[in-house]
Parts: C-alpha cells; structure tokens; sequence
C-alpha cells in the first residue's frame, strides 16, 4: 500500500544535500556561536550556495522561493540537514521562521506577504512566535491570558510570554492573544503581527535553558499597551489556534526527521568507535554489549523513520494525520535520546567532552520531550483518539 522508496528526483536532492553537508556544513561547525549560530560572514555565503542548488526553504512553496515539496520530500531533506545543529539555517528551515512562514503563507494578505513574508523566505530577516506564557501551562492555548483589545483602528496588547524562541535579533513577532474571551475555547484567540521594534514590545531576558543551538535564545518578553494597527491582524479574527495549527504538524513531521539525521549522525560516530577502539585485546565492537547497543539503535530508527514516512504520506493525501504526528513525536523523542545515550556510553568518557558532537545533541534532546507539547499530551492525543473510534467501531490503524 506505501511505496517510501525515494524518487529519481528525492534521490538526487538528498544525494546533493548530503554531499554539500560534507563539503560545507560540517567544516564550519566549529564556527557556531553559542545561542547565535553562525556568523553572518560565513552563513549568507553558504545559504546563497544552497539556493543555487535549489535546496533553499523546502517547507515552502515555489512562488516565495521555496523548494514546493510534498511532506515526504521534505522528510527525507530534513533527515539528511537533522545531523548538523547548524544546517537548518543555512538550509532556510529553522524553526521558528519555518513555522512562521507556514502560518504567513496560508494567512497574510499581500500587504503582510510583500512586508513579512517574502524577507522572511528568503532569509533576510528573523521571526519569532509567542504563544506560551510563564502563568499557565504550555501546553494548553485555551488557558492563554493574553490580551488584544480594539481601540478605534488599533488593537492594544498586553502579555506575558516566554520561550519566545529566536527573539533576540528578530524583526518581527507573531503574537497569540484573546480578542474574544466569551467565544468558545478554540475560537477565543487572534493572531497579530507585532515588529519588534515597537515601543510596546520588550525582551525582558533570554532564558537559560540546556543547549546551544537555537540563534536568538529562548525570551521572556512583554508586551505593553502595545499598540499595532488593526491590518497586523493575521487571518481571521478568532482563528489564533486554528492557525497556529497549521505550523505545528508539519513542525513535529521536519522534527522528528531531523532527530533521525541526529541518530544517523550518532550511529555513525559510534560504529567508528566501536571498530576502532580496543580494551582487553579486543575492538568494543566484539563485546556482545556494545552489539546490542547498535541493533536495538538500528531498530528504533528504523521504526521511527517508518512511522514519519508514513505520517508524511496521510499529509501528502491531504489528510491532518494527527494521530500519526502525535506518535512520531513522543516517540521519535525516545528514539532520538536513547541512540544519543547508547553512542555517548560507547564513547566512554570522551563522549562527555566537546571533542564530538554527542554531549551537544544529548543536552538538545532532552528538551525534544517538552517543546511543541509534552510526551504526555501526545500520548493523550493518541490514546483518545484510539478509544473514540474503537468505541465508534472505525478501523484504528
């Protein structure tokens, strides 16, 4: 019923992606600055590069200078860019710009696509997306506090968000917040384009958080009687979660693929290890331990590369597939922290240090747990989904 082989024309964007990440990615890893990525000396360099190959923004669709791939295109990019921390932002599709643009393509108006999506496409600038705020949970946008309010032909906000991710540096912000209080939980919020240099907007601090890799940190910011006029208003008034919908299944597809680049990356480093490192007159790879390690590395990627294949295609037949990306997600997380721990414990010591990458991707992968909703709300999704059509007597697989 699915056919994942790759295409004569998926073959050769992953076999060009992989071999520029050789001859120009991983050499310039050394160049990342700690929470602000690469150096715009050496980044706009490489990202012009990349739109010379045509790999430029695979998310997006051709007519703002995307690639205008399906979802298992874009998988099976993102799997070769998930295994340097640095690549999606020469690849154009680092989040929170890659959701962004998703959401701008299918909302702004001309107006707002001329103004903010087009620079934001093609890399010019920097965007970020605040939606959670330190009083409520997370996970659940219904309880956002949040406030826009019409006066005359402005609308004035005020709210407390953070992890804002990428603020620090960005132009712009989209901004979730309740225009209605009384509608229906899903129908209570807006979304407003905020330019961050408005005097209503302050970035309050960059939140310390475990990793390196996000360019523009993870911020608490404020806005305050921050006044934007009423055309900054994105899509409809009251569609705030129906559009901030429209990032996210897509997001968790290009993540969990990009967690298997990391996996692959990690494979890698430790079957090298594995061959080359000898204690007790043997090579690590001869001890039954270390076997087990790489089958049951094998055997987890593979399930989970299957599993977002196969949640990639439902997307591609139109269909929201949210149980699938549900289970790719809480799923490819485990998958994604356990071969990172095996290959560090390989490793021994040295995969504590900076002198691989391991440490950086372990410390990354913890949070893969908790952003774009927790293990458990995904487990949620799923197990409800599961009775309610069980109960229904509708197939479940």
């Amino acid at each position: 019923m699915f056919d994942f082989s790759p295409s004569e024309e998926q073959h050769h964007i992953i076999d060009t992606a992989s071999q520029f990440m050789k001859d120009y990615v991983y050499p310039n890893e050394k160049h990342m600055v700690p929470h602000r990525g690469l150096p715009d000396d050496i980044l706009k360099p490489l990202q012009q590069k990349v739109k010379d190959l045509g790999l430029w923004a695979g998310h997006l669709p051709k007519d703002v200078g995307g690639m205008g791939t399906g979802f298992i295109t874009l998988g099976l990019l993102s799997e070769v860019i998930g295994r340097s921390p640095i690549a999606p932002y020469i690849f154009g599709s680092m989040a929170p710009d890659a959701g962004n643009g998703e959401i701008l393509v299918h909302a702004a108006t001309e107006k707002q696509r001329e103004k903010y999506l087009l620079p934001l496409a093609n890399g010019d600038i920097r965007s970020c997306f605040a939606m959670t705020e330190p009083e409520v949970s997370g996970s659940d946008p219904r309880t956002l506090q949040a406030s826009a309010e019409k006066d005359g032909d402005e609308w004035v906000i005020n709210a407390h968000k953070w992890f804002t991710t990428g603020a620090v540096g960005s132009s712009f912000s989209i901004v979730m917040a309740v225009t209605d209080p009384d509608a229906k939980p899903h129908k209570k919020t807006s979304l407003f384009i905020v330019e961050n240099d408005n005097p209503g907007f302050e970035i309050v601090r960059e939140v310390p958080v475990i990793g390196d890799h996000f360019a523009g940190g993870h911020c608490e910011v404020r806005y305050t009687n921050c006044r934007i006029p009423e055309e900054n208003m994105l899509g409809n008034r009251g569609e705030g979660f129906k559009l901030a919908q429209l990032r996210l299944g897509p997001g968790r597809i290009t993540h969990a693929m990009r967690w298997l680049g990391v996996c692959h990356r990690s494979m890698d480093l430790m079957l090298d290890y594995a061959l080359k490192r000898e204690t007790r007159g043997k090579t690590l790879g001869q001890f039954q331990s270390i076997q087990n390690f790489i089958a049951d590395s094998a055997a987890d990627m593979q399930a989970a590369r299957l599993m977002t294949l196969h949640a990639a295609w439902l997307m591609d037949q139109g269909d929201e597939a949210r149980k699938d990306v549900s289970l790719i997600k809480f799923y490819g997380a485990k998958v994604l922290h356990d071969v990172i721990d095996r290959a560090i414990q390989v490793h021994g010591a040295l995969g504590v240090t900076g002198d691989t990458p391991l440490e950086g991707f372990y410390r990354e992968a913890r949070t893969a747990r908790i952003y774009d909703g927790p293990d458990e709300v995904h487990r949620y999704v799923v197990a409800r989904t599961l009775l309610k059509a069980f109960e229904k007597g509708e197939e479940l697989y």
